[in-house]
């Protein structure tokens, strides 16, 4: 398996915050230059999906089973909680635009320094229901 870091998130969060609060926030994608040339028309999309690593994730483990936020249980695989057996996560961001290997986007919930892995077009036709 060969996973890249791309580039890294740059925003006001150092520490993880709810993610209701980080929907709110513009961040930029900081691509790394030798990835670059992959942007290449990535303007024509109004949303991303971002692929990225939980980077503060202390190696503390995973639950199988646990609390949610609001109340009540779920198994890890159908819930967003950081506390997985891959620390992978993965956003739909607001592409505000782009300027040369910076990408500015809104809605993303992932804090300052975060790796990113990939990139993707959210296409509505393929990714809604």
């Amino acid at each position: 398996m060969r996973i890249v870091k791309i580039g890294e998130v740059k925003n006001q969060f150092t520490e993880p915050v709810g993610p209701d609060e980080m929907k709110g926030i513009i961040s930029e994608i900081v691509i790394k230059e030798e990835y670059a040339d992959g942007l290449y028309k990535i303007e024509e999309n109004e949303y991303i999906m971002v692929v990225f690593a939980f980077h503060l994730k202390e190696d503390n483990g995973y639950d199988l089973i646990g609390q949610r936020r609001y109340g009540g249980e779920k198994g890890v695989f159908s819930s967003r909680s950081p506390r997985r057996p891959s620390s992978i996560g993965v956003t739909v961001a607001k592409l505000l635009s782009r300027a040369g290997n910076i990408l500015k986007v809104k809605g993303l919930d992932a804090v300052n320094g975060t790796p990113v892995l990939d990139i993707k077009p959210f296409a509505k036709n393929y990714d809604s229901p």
